[in-house]
């Protein structure tokens, strides 16, 4: 009896550290354990690095390009482990991490990423952006020790959201445009970018665009028609650093010109990246919304 009640209580004593080291975090494909505290970490994903960042969390290995100009100095301070689509494997087995986080561009690398080490997807999609953001927020604040951190971030997020959706109020209709080249994209409320509609209940100036991902194909006639007070421009080439037909010289031309939006000054060149890349991460998100309260007479005071 004595034996079996020391052998539970030698048990008990090793098993604690063991269960201690781990934390249980929402991930895309649901809960899952993870190390706590992992001193050396790969991350596969821009939204996370760019959450990552908010909260002073130090990464070890990202890939290249990290297309944010507010991830230089991390990614000076990293190894760089491969493309957002082709990891480095090799430089990964010598990095040894203790946990990789890959999500959107990366997810079909999971499977290959886990048999070097713990592997979680952090991918944010769908229609509750805002919702999985805040999940991810409150998931690192507890993989990496910093909570009060975590707790912080989301709470001045909520009052960007809340300033901004002052700022648009009563401000009129807006339609959102993704420029590709000499191609135009619309997205509304149930797309994308649409969060931008939902959380700061700003109208849509044409209901009932397809939610595609790369939204619905329009033209300069479509837009001219739908007469927006606003057009929000988000212009992929310039997200991705490709070379090509910038936003405005697409833009510019009779049709978009007889805008209200155009006539009145209200066209609107976001900062692609963060929209585009980094959806979803802590830092793009206020960035973006600091850029739509600042364009919205009064938003900027």
């Amino acid at each position: 009896m004595r034996r079996s009640i020391a052998a539970a209580l030698l048990f008990a004593a090793l098993a604690a550290p063991v269960s201690a080291r781990d934390v249980t975090i929402d991930t895309t494909t649901g809960p899952v354990a993870v190390p706590a505290n992992p001193e050396t970490v790969a991350v596969f994903d821009i939204a996370a690095l760019d959450t990552l960042n908010a909260l002073g969390v130090e990464v070890a290995g990202i890939p290249s390009p990290v297309f944010l100009d507010s991830l230089a100095d991390m990614a000076k301070q990293a190894t760089r482990i491969g493309t957002l689509f082709e990891p480095d494997f090799e430089a990964l087995a010598v990095m040894q991490p203790d946990l990789i986080i890959a999500g959107g561009r990366s997810s079909t690398q999971i499977k290959a990423l886990s048999k070097i080490a713990p592997t979680i997807d952090m991918t944010i999609e769908g229609d509750d952006l805002l919702a999985q953001a805040r999940a991810r927020i409150v998931a690192y604040g507890a993989v990496f020790g910093v909570p009060e951190k975590a707790s912080t971030l989301t709470a001045a997020l909520d009052s960007k959201l809340e300033d901004t959706a002052r700022a648009v109020e009563g401000k009129g209709d807006a339609l959102i445009l993704l420029t590709n080249g000499g191609k135009i994209s619309a997205y509304g409320a149930n797309g994308r970018f649409g969060w931008l509609h939902r959380a700061l209940d700003l109208p849509e100036a044409v209901e009932g665009l397809g939610a595609e991902t790369h939204g619905q194909s329009v033209s300069f006639e479509f837009v001219a028609e739908a007469d927006p007070d606003w057009l929000l421009i988000i212009d992929r080439g310039a997200a991705i650093g490709a070379e090509g037909e910038a936003a405005a010289a697409t833009l510019d031309n009779p049709l978009i010109a007889r805008t209200k939006a155009a006539q009145n000054g209200r066209i609107v060149y976001l900062d692609a990246a963060p929209l585009y890349i980094a959806a979803g991460g802590a830092n793009a998100l206020q960035h973006t919304l600091d850029e739509i309260k600042a364009a919205f007479p009064g938003g900027d005071s």
